[in-house]
């Protein structure tokens, strides 16, 4: 359980740290160049929501993986999660 409580507040996290950073206008990579020409055709709805669960799942993921891995490291414990979720701000 303490997994899922642990994965919000990364995501909240997560999002906060992108809303951060999306406000810097960067060059395209290589990666997103080739992505735009790879999908630069006519696409149904359920191919671009096939495309959108994929990246999910991706991200998904490398998310789950990374929330292992600190859980691992930091030595977490559900008390401890709980404790952070519920502390007077």
């Amino acid at each position: 359980m303490y997994y899922i409580q642990y994965y919000v507040f990364l995501i909240i996290r997560f999002n906060r740290d992108m809303a951060i950073t999306s406000n810097q206008h960067t060059e395209l990579n290589s990666v997103q160049i080739s992505l735009l020409r790879l999908f630069n055709r006519p696409m149904s709805e359920n191919e671009t929501l096939e495309i959108k669960k994929l990246l999910v799942d991706h991200y998904s993921e490398i998310l789950n993986q990374e929330v292992n891995k600190a859980i691992e490291d930091k030595g977490y414990t559900q008390e401890g999660l709980d404790n952070l979720l519920h502390a007077e701000s």
